[in-house]
């Protein structure tokens, strides 16, 4: 198993928290958030860890991880950052892919690490109760996340019109399997640089969407699906939340 965290972002909603380190850097419960991360990558026996840096990337040489770096992460978003790592893609591994901007425990990554569909997605059943205690209307942030009965994914990424079109929240943290890691690199390669897929074009499309287009090609897509046990931090008042009924901080389990 190789884990890629990406962490190119300037997390603009941290500030000052982020003027001088990038998002992952930032402390929630004693230590920074990437920290977090590996210890629980750690537990799970993956070692084999890849950091995507972008935003003061000079901070986080001592991370005891395999450093790349998207130097455009001013002008582009997650897929690309995710593909400045095209390296750490080759061999016959599966690939975990997480957002440096998040926390979990490691019942939610033993969920996607079970789960032996081609693409596998974590995702929050209790979503509704975490993102009311982050904001006053949860659809505000929320996406659209729809399954069918055997937890294919269908649909995500989309605003939602209502929360029956959130059966779960998608939370940053998925699982290709070892035998599709190549067309799914292969996947991205055949998109056209310019051409706009649902408004963004392949160096600024947000991950959901990349799901969306591999979903509409045919890809089996599955939810690994938790409740609670995750946090994400965009802003200040997101770090509150720690050792809380949504996420407890690993040493507490």
């Amino acid at each position: 198993m190789r884990a890629i965290i990406l962490a190119a972002g300037q997390g603009t909603r941290l500030r000052p928290l982020t003027d001088s380190r990038p998002k992952c850097l930032v402390e929630l419960a004693g230590q920074p958030m990437v920290h977090w991360q590996l210890e629980v990558l750690s537990q799970a026996g993956i070692s084999d860890v890849h950091l995507v840096g972008g935003y003061r990337s000079e901070t986080l040489t001592d991370l005891p991880v395999t450093l790349h770096h998207n130097a455009r992460f001013e002008q582009t978003n997650m897929v690309h950052t995710l593909f400045c790592a095209l390296e750490a893609m080759q061999g016959d591994s599966d690939l975990l892919i997480a957002y440096g901007d998040i926390v979990y425990e490691p019942r939610v990554l033993a969920k996607v690490l079970a789960c032996d569909a081609p693409v596998c997605v974590a995702a929050d059943r209790a979503w509704h109760d975490y993102w009311l205690a982050r904001m006053d209307d949860p659809l505000s942030d929320a996406e659209s996340f729809r399954m069918d009965d055997n937890g294919r994914i269908t649909e995500l990424g989309r605003v939602p019109g209502s929360v029956e079109e959130v059966q779960a929240q998608y939370l940053g943290l998925i699982k290709v399997r070892k035998d599709r890691v190549q067309d799914f690199v292969q996947f991205w390669k055949g998109l056209e640089p310019n051409v706009s897929y649902a408004g963004e074009c392949r160096d600024t499309m947000y991950m959901t969407t990349f799901l969306q287009l591999l979903i509409n090609g045919g890809w089996e897509v599955k939810a690994a699906l938790t409740d609670n046990g995750w946090l994400e931090v965009d802003e200040p008042s997101d770090l509150q939340l720690a050792d809380s009924t949504f996420w407890r901080p690993t040493s507490r389990l």
